[in-house]
């Protein structure tokens, strides 16, 4: 189905952001919804695990905040972001939203984004309403080159992308980028590319857009399109916080606090035994220290950046929240290390 320039004046723009796990897609969000540009603009966030936790992690209001936290939208979801989008536009024409002007989805890291994609051009009941307009992929300089090798979904996400968006160049060596811009050029030569430091992003990346053209990307991106138009259903099993590959899930939930000084332990610990396998750490955690402003840890592999804070608490829920998305490490060896380290000495450091 073609749609021409002229039908798509009045249908609302989405904007698909998407990237691999740990590649800043939440960083750019939670800057972009303090731009007030930024205002009239709704939020789809999908997540892969039990625990949601990006949406805690933008500070805007509900209303413009939709959290999808059953799983991947290309594999169990692909539903319920059609009945999303449906119910947004209803909810906004009855006026018990407010009148919002662009959709920004943002994947789970784990996202094929094919049949995102497909079910934005192709499914009637978001053709009426909605064009898809953008595509923005983030990649990570430092862990970048890895990924592209060993995820084929990364392949696809970079492939796809009308804008490439490089991130976390500010720790990666200057030098060494240079292999990653190479690789970006062969998988999307046409793409527009800007390096993205702490999340800070022109907003203009997300709001220009006419209509999403598959025909100006590479013919995979045509041959994966037609492929998911010719698939009556996706072959992903029902468990939502596993995507095959040995990947899994999992979250580590506690009340009582910890120090900063264990904290640092066990995440440096973790990194430095299971870094290979650790495709994503983040959470919010209740420490000792200032136990009213909640720490706000990121892990990518071998990289745990600093802890940051919140002013309040997401929900007014106290908890420590941590949620990993690994590759063949147990719940309990984390869990059982976690319990070790904030049971032994470590547990009165403050750093």
């Amino acid at each position: 189905m073609t749609r021409t320039k002229n039908l798509c004046v009045d249908l609302i723009p989405v904007t698909v952001l998407t990237g691999f796990l740990g590649s800043g897609k939440t960083t750019i969000l939670a800057q972009l919804v303090q731009n007030p540009a930024f205002v009239d603009t709704a939020i789809i966030i999908n997540e892969f695990g039990e625990v949601g936790l990006d949406h805690a992690l933008l500070e805007a209001s509900d209303e413009s905040i939709v959290d999808l936290s059953c799983g991947c939208i290309c594999c169990t979801i692909r539903g319920d972001l059609v009945s999303t989008l449906t119910n947004l536009y209803e909810r906004r024409t009855c006026g018990e939203i407010q009148e919002f002007k662009r959709v920004v989805i943002e994947t789970t890291g784990l996202a094929d984004p094919a049949p995102i994609i497909h079910t934005l051009m192709q499914e009637p009941k978001v053709f009426d309403n909605y064009r898809l307009a953008r595509v923005v992929t983030t990649i990570d300089a430092v862990n970048g080159m890895r990924v592209l090798d060993h995820n084929p979904e990364a392949i696809k996400q970079v492939a796809m992308a009308d804008t490439l968006l490089i991130t976390k160049n500010d720790i990666n060596d200057p030098l060494g980028i240079g292999p990653l811009t190479d690789r970006l050029d062969g998988l999307n030569p046409g793409a527009v590319r800007s390096i993205c430091i702490h999340g800070e992003t022109d907003p203009m990346y997300f709001f220009s857009g006419g209509i999403y053209d598959p025909s100006e990307k590479s013919r995979d991106v045509s041959n994966w399109l037609t492929k998911e138009a010719a698939s009556s259903r996706h072959n992903h099993h029902s468990d939502i916080n596993r995507h095959g590959s040995g990947i899994q899930t999992f979250a580590l939930l506690r009340t009582k606090a910890i120090s900063r000084g264990a904290l640092a332990i066990f995440m440096q610990m973790l990194a430095d035994q299971k870094g290979d396998d650790l495709l994503r750490l983040k959470g919010l955690v209740h420490l000792i220290e200032n136990p009213e402003w909640p720490a706000v840890v990121h892990g990518v592999q071998h990289v745990i950046h600093p802890i940051k804070r919140l002013y309040a608490w997401p929900d007014n829920i106290v908890q420590t929240r941590l949620v990993f998305i690994v590759k063949g490490i147990e719940k309990e060896w984390v869990e059982d290390l976690l319990n070790k380290v904030t049971d032994s000495a470590y547990a009165g450091l403050s750093v």
